[in-house]
């Protein structure tokens, strides 16, 4: 996939509601997508809107795993939260801030950093299982 296939598709959901992958083969496709702009950004800031604390850390060490980071994290000394999170992670710093989050929205927006204007810019909201 060339990478102005990558951003085209990227851009196709990002937009304020999820859009789920149809099928088995987007699903593949917009992962390809993803770890193709994000392997050539500078650093990425991920931010995952979830239900709660243990879905969105389930969630981010799925995104991290498959983006090549590492997705190590003491959930026993993280406040379990049964309400809605939003958590963002930093690749560059390797670390993360948890909030509580009041929006309805839920999945995974992607912050690519980059010089290259093409691949600078904000994506999603993905699907929460786009890595599982």
């Amino acid at each position: 996939m060339h990478l102005e296939e990558a951003i085209k598709l990227l851009r196709q959901y990002s937009c304020m509601t999820v859009k789920i992958p149809q099928s088995e083969a987007e699903k593949k496709e917009l992962q390809q997508a993803v770890i193709k702009v994000v392997n050539l950004s500078d650093w990425e800031n991920l931010g995952i809107c979830a239900n709660n604390s243990e879905v969105g850390f389930a969630v981010l060490t799925s995104y991290l795993k498959a983006l090549g980071y590492p997705a190590r994290f003491d959930l026993s000394a993280i406040n379990a939260s049964k309400e809605p999170v939003y958590i963002k992670y930093n690749t560059q710093k390797l670390s993360y801030h948890l909030d509580y989050y009041n929006g309805a929205s839920r999945g995974v927006l992607i912050s690519c950093q980059s010089e290259n204007d093409l691949i600078a810019g904000t994506y999603g909201y993905f699907p929460e299982n786009l890595f599982d």
